[in-house]
C-alpha cells in the first residue's frame, strides 16, 4: 500500500530565535500536529545547538550576525541573514526537501529566497508579523531615510505578488494589504497572535501591594517606537503634577532604547518608582504580571502602532489583570471593555487614567475579568490554528 505523502514547510526566522519566538513557535506545532513536517532555519543563541529536532519540528540554527548599530548595521545584519538562510536552505533542501517555505517578516528579504524556489515549482506564504516600511519610521521617530521606506515598500509589495498566500496578524494588516499591494480577499488570511491557554500557570486575581502602593507592570520589547519614555514622563506626571505616590512600576523587558530609557529615568528623577528587570527568561515573566495590580501599554499613536495588534494586551488579558492604553484603533480590537484608554499620545490623561484606575479596585477586578473571557472566548490560539491549518490545506488541495 502506497504511504501518504507527508507534505513539508520550510520555515525562515530572522529577528528571533526558536523555540523563543511564540508566534513562529505556536505555527510550527499546530502545523506538525495536523501532519506537517516543520523544517526552521533561525539565528542561533548562545547554548543552542545548531541543528535539533523539538517537539517534531526541526530546527536548524546559524551563527548571529555580527552586533553592530545604526542603519548599516541593519544593512549588515540582514546581508549576512539573507545569505547564511540561502545556504541553509540548500542543506534542507538535499537532506529533507521541502515543498513550501513560508516567511516570517521581518525583514521582506526573504523573498528573494522564495524567488529563487518557485522557479523549480515550491510555494511561497508570506507570514507578515510586521508592517516593515512603517516599523522602520516608527523606529527613527519618523525620520528615516525616504530611499529607505521605498525600498521597504518595494520588498513588501514583491513578497504579496509572488505569495501564494499571505497571512497577517489582524484585519488593518489586511486591509493595507488589498489596498497598497493589490491582495484579493481570498488570498491574504488573518491568523492573530494568541496565547496558550494551557501554558500558562493557575489565575486567581488577587491584588498586589509592595509597602502599600500599587503595582504597575510593563512587560515587553523596549524599543523606540514602544512607548516607555511616555510611561517614564506619565509616571514623573502622576508624581509632580498630581501628587501622588502610591505606585510603583516594573518594566520587564529590554531593547535598542532600554539604555536612554534609564538616562530618562534617571533625569525625571523617578527611579525610586521603578524597577527594571532586563531581559529575562519567558518562564519568569508570568510571576511580575501575576504580582501586577495595573498592566500599561503605552504605546504611542503612528501609522505603524495604530494598525498593529501588541502580544503584551493578550498576555495581559489571559492573567486577567486590567489595562491602560493609548487609544488606538487595534488596542480596541484586542482589549475592548478589558482597558481603560487615554487621549493618544497624552502623557498627562495617561497619568491621569492611572490614578483613576488605582483609586477603583473593584473595577481593576472587573477589566481583568472581562480580558480574560475574550481570551478564552475567541483570542486564544486555540480559536487562531484553523486559520493556519487551513491555509495549507487549501495550499495542498
Amino acid at each position: 500500500m502506497k504511504s501518504k505523502k507527508i507534505n513539508r514547510i520550510l520555515m525562515l526566522l530572522e529577528n528571533s530565535t526558536y523555540p523563543q519566538d511564540f508566534r513562529v513557535r505556536n505555527e510550527a506545532t499546530s502545523l506538525t500536529t495536523s501532519g506537517f513536517f516543520v523544517i526552521v532555519i533561525c539565528p542561533m543563541k548562545m547554548g543552542q545547538k545548531w541543528n535539533e529536532r523539538i517537539n517534531n519540528v526541526q530546527v536548524y540554527r546559524y551563527p548571529p550576525p555580527p552586533l553592530s548599530a545604526g542603519f548599516f548595521g541593519y544593512i549588515i545584519e540582514y546581508g549576512y541573514s539573507l545569505i547564511t538562510a540561502s545556504l541553509f536552505s540548500l542543506l534542507v533542501l538535499f537532506r529533507h526537501g521541502f515543498d513550501v517555505i513560508h516567511a516570517h517578516n521581518p525583514p521582506d528579504l526573504f523573498v528573494l529566497i522564495a524567488v529563487c524556489y518557485k522557479i523549480i515549482g515550491k510555494q511561497f506564504v508570506f507570514d507578515q508579523h510586521d508592517l516593515s516600511p512603517e516599523m522602520y519610521y516608527a523606529r527613527f521617530g519618523g525620520q528615516g531615510s525616504r530611499l529607505v521606506y521605498k525600498s521597504l515598500l518595494m520588498f513588501e509589495r514583491l513578497s504579496c505578488k509572488i505569495a501564494d498566500h499571505v497571512i497577517t496578524t489582524n484585519d488593518s494588516y489586511k486591509r493595507l494589504g488589498i489596498e497598497r499591494n493589490y491582495l484579493t480577499e481570498s488570498s491574504v488570511t488573518v491568523v492573530r497572535n494568541g496565547p496558550i491557554l494551557d501554558e500558562l500557570p493557575t489565575l486567581n486575581y488577587v491584588s498586589k501591594e509592595k509597602n502599600g502602593k500599587t503595582a504597575l507592570c510593563y512587560v515587553g520589547d523596549m524599543g523606540f517606537h514602544d512607548g516607555v519614555d511616555y510611561l517614564l514622563r506619565s509616571l514623573h506626571c502622576m508624581i509632580k503634577k498630581y501628587s501622588r505616590n502610591d505606585f510603583f512600576c516594573t518594566l520587564v523587558g529590554d531593547g535598542d532604547a532600554y539604555k536612554s530609557l534609564r538616562v530618562l529615568a534617571e533625569e525625571l528623577q523617578i527611579l525610586d518608582h521603578l524597577i527594571f528587570t532586563g531581559w529575562i527568561e519567558h518562564n519568569e515573566v508570568s510571576q511580575y504580571l501575576m504580582g501586577a495590580d495595573i498592566c500599561v501599554a503605552p504605546e504611542p499613536s503612528n501609522s505603524y502602532n495604530d494598525r498593529s495588534t501588541m502580544i503584551k494586551l493578550l498576555e495581559y488579558m489571559a492573567f486577567s489583570k486590567p489595562i491602560i492604553a493609548f487609544d488606538l484603533p487595534e488596542h480596541r480590537v484586542s482589549a475592548g471593555d478589558a482597558a481603560v484608554y487615554a487621549e493618544p499620545n497624552s502623557e498627562s490623561d495617561f497619568a491621569a487614567q492611572i490614578i483613576r484606575l488605582i483609586d477603583e479596585p473593584e473595577k481593576q477586578k472587573l477589566l481583568g475579568k472581562i480580558g480574560r473571557e475574550r481570551i478564552e472566548a475567541n483570542l486564544s490560539w486555540c480559536h487562531q490554528e484553523n486559520n493556519l491549518i487551513n491555509v495549507y490545506k487549501q495550499l495542498f488541495l
